[in-house]
């Protein structure tokens, strides 16, 4: 009897450090689900005929476009539904009819925990899952595939290390779209910052892994964010969808993305600045012969502020953003006569553009009325006319503009419903479309030749949105 008591006692001794530990311990299951009705068109391709652009470049689909005579690595042949199969004039190959789909907007599901380490220090993690809501599963709905870390917490900031955003779309909320929560094919990034491309295709703002960050505490109202992400081998290169993860070409030549961001946010006014870069990232892709070595760099600036006036008149209020980005490519061409840039000369050429918007946030009615404007330059610097790096392409007339107008409702803390409509307005051989639920649109070859059967004008996506989000 006496030995059973002693071996209880011992048992409790080992089990109540457990028990305290557990206690200090907690771990939050969470979600969203966000589905919508959309109403959208633009001049896409017709299935099974040509048109009229070629093989390549003919058609946009969120992964960018080529065509140019240059294009720094990059060849789009995802329009493969709208290749070159005959000789049908554009006229008869291009439809402009409405597509009405049901899609799933940054529906998640996830798991969030601390435990306290003592000192005021606590050990953090994040496992999130995209969820599909639309069709109940996709290749895209894996375990962890959204924000997943582990990391430290204090009172000297936060460290993570996984799978994450870059400190560029921190931003985000500063500019506004809040009250869609920044989804759906009303997300402001349709111009601002190429955010659904991959790394391979020029895209910032993305979600990368390999990521390790820092986060600063509040100090007087600023923050600041640093993170770095090393493109190792771990995926399987730009066609697998994974471009983002590395190759092992990328992994021995230290292709890398660096990321920070500086906010400031005190009472009514919000300010931030950002930077991002891309290093040796699309030429390892693509693999061109003589390139290996070269450091092609990807970098991009965005500065954004917004103001709250409050209550301006019995039931309005007014909330104004402003965001400015500029956006800077390095290039190599094939094989154009004379240019500094050609991958045998070992040089390289710039690509720029530059971007601006302004949005402004109403409460009206016991919702919120949103409204939008962004206007992308033109590819600009001193790269060939028609060298193209994802959207963005040298020339004239490859410039684009996004405007949208979306009213939101709380039925409660955690349900909303909204409605809205957005354009992306594509110049003639631009090749936008929208940032989430991407829509394939037409893009006329730049350089065509009058009445070649490229040469015609890109399509320029638009669309009604009716929606409804729960947050549990």
């Amino acid at each position: 009897m006496n030995k059973k008591l002693v071996a209880l006692a011992v048992g409790s001794a080992f089990a109540m450090p457990l028990a305290a530990q557990a206690q200090t311990a907690n771990v939050t299951l969470y979600g969203r689900l966000n589905l919508d009705l959309e109403f959208v068109n633009g001049r896409t391709c017709q299935a099974g005929v040509t048109n009229g652009a070629g093989t390549t470049g003919a058609i946009s689909t969120g992964s960018g476009q080529s065509g140019g005579v240059g294009t720094g690595g990059l060849v789009n042949t995802s329009g493969s539904a709208c290749s070159q199969l005959g000789s049908a004039s554009p006229a008869n190959s291009i439809t402009n009819t409405t597509t009405n789909r049901v899609s799933s907007n940054s529906s998640r599901f996830g798991m969030r925990g601390t435990e306290s380490l003592g000192g005021g220090l606590n050990a953090i993690f994040q496992i999130e899952s995209n969820v599909s809501g639309d069709t109940g599963n996709s290749s895209g709905s894996g375990l962890a595939s959204r924000e997943t870390f582990v990391g430290l917490q204090g009172s000297w900031g936060r460290a993570v290390i996984g799978n994450f955003l870059m400190p560029q779309d921190d931003l985000t909320p500063i500019f506004g779209n809040a009250p869609t929560l920044g989804t759906s094919i009303l997300n402001q990034s349709g111009v601002w910052g190429f955010g659904n491309l991959s790394k391979y295709n020029g895209g910032f703002d993305a979600r990368v892994p390999n990521s390790v960050r820092y986060d600063s505490p509040n100090m007087m109202g600023f923050t600041a964010a640093l993170q770095y992400a090393t493109l190792d081998s771990s995926g399987a290169g730009p066609t697998s969808g994974s471009a983002n993860a590395g190759t092992q070409a990328s992994n021995l030549a230290h292709a890398n993305i660096i990321g920070a961001n500086v906010i400031y946010s005190n009472g009514p006014f919000q300010a931030g600045a950002a930077v991002e870069v891309n290093n040796k990232v699309r030429n390892l892709f693509a693999g061109l012969a003589g390139v290996s070595a070269a450091n092609l760099r990807d970098t991009d600036w965005t500065i954004a502020a917004s103001y709250n006036f409050g209550t301006i008149m019995q039931g309005f209020g007014l909330q104004v953003g402003l965001v400015y980005e500029q956006t800077r490519y390095q290039t190599q061409t094939a094989a154009v006569p004379g240019s500094s840039c050609n991958i045998g000369a070992g040089g390289t050429c710039s690509l720029n553009r530059n971007m601006w918007g302004a949005s402004a946030t109403m409460p009206i009615g016991g919702g919120k009325l949103y409204a939008l404007y962004e206007k992308g330059s033109g590819g600009k610097g001193n790269a060939p006319d028609g060298t193209s790096v994802g959207y963005l392409t040298r020339g004239s007339n490859t410039g684009a503009q996004q405007w949208e107008l979306s009213y939101s409702y709380n039925l409660s803390p955690r349900t909303m419903m909204y409605a809205g409509y957005v354009k992306i307005l594509n110049e003639c051989k631009a090749s936008y479309t929208y940032n989430i639920n991407p829509y394939p649109i037409a893009v006329g070859q730049f350089g065509a030749a009058p009445g070649s059967a490229g040469d015609f004008c890109s399509g320029s996506p638009g669309g009604a949105v009716f929606g409804m989000v729960h947050l549990f």
